[in-house]
């Protein structure tokens, strides 16, 4: 089970994340000076603050504040007026609740996952495509956010790795997502939102359904 606690985790088995400093912008989260290795920590009230740093105050985008998989689609789009899906993300972390995994570079948040029991996720319940295939306890990871100054460093990739360490630790023996392999070019970063399959792949992630040729259920089992 998930602690309010800081839990970190190094990656330096993965290698030093070499961030550009060139383009940070005025307001935007700027990269460290020198290289820093890539930590996590469960959200938590703790790094709340951390986290809306990273969202800033689009909530990731249009308001989502990672409430998309999490509610019916009538609730989310309400919640995104008034606050609406940040107040209920915060209730979550105020309950105690996983919610997901914060990525730090130094003391800078760059990255989130969402991670936290499939049930939790509404939207996949009834999903076409991502229904369970089996009765197994899982715990998914529905979307991915990068800073923006910070995407394409392989960021995506340790972040995968450090929380299957961390999943491992925690006795959390499957995870499961499900990541989009583009048709055609760049993604646009709303789409990209769901996670990358070539990141999952070298994360250790496999495919285990695929009833859509470019949404696959991937999945890995954190026993060594």
């Amino acid at each position: 089970m998930l602690t309010d606690q800081r839990h970190c985790h190094m990656v330096s088995q993965w290698g030093f994340l070499r961030l550009p400093i060139a383009n940070a912008r005025k307001n935007q989260l700027s990269a460290p000076t020198t290289p820093h290795q890539l930590r996590i920590e469960p959200l938590s009230q703790a790094n709340w603050h951390q986290f809306e740093q990273l969202f800033g105050t689009k909530g990731a985008c249009g308001n989502c504040w990672c409430m998309s998989f999490r509610l019916k689609n009538k609730d989310f789009d309400a919640g995104k007026m008034n606050d609406g899906n940040k107040t209920a993300m915060h209730n979550l972390v105020r309950a105690g609740k996983p919610a997901g995994i914060l990525g730090f570079i130094g003391d800078l948040p760059m990255a989130w996952c969402a991670f936290a029991p499939r049930e939790d996720f509404i939207k996949l319940a009834n999903s076409r495509i991502h229904k369970p295939i089996d009765d197994e306890s899982v715990w998914s990871i529905p979307c991915f956010f990068i800073a923006k100054n910070y995407r394409n460093q392989g960021l995506s990739v340790a972040m995968l790795k450090a929380i299957i360490q961390y999943a491992r630790e925690q006795k959390i023996k499957i995870i499961e997502a499900y990541p989009t392999i583009p048709t055609k070019g760049k993604l646009p970063d709303t789409f990209a939102r769901i996670g990358l399959y070539k990141s999952f792949e070298r994360a250790g992630f496999q495919i285990v359904d695929q009833k859509s040729q470019y949404r696959p259920m991937v999945r890995c089992k954190t026993a060594r």
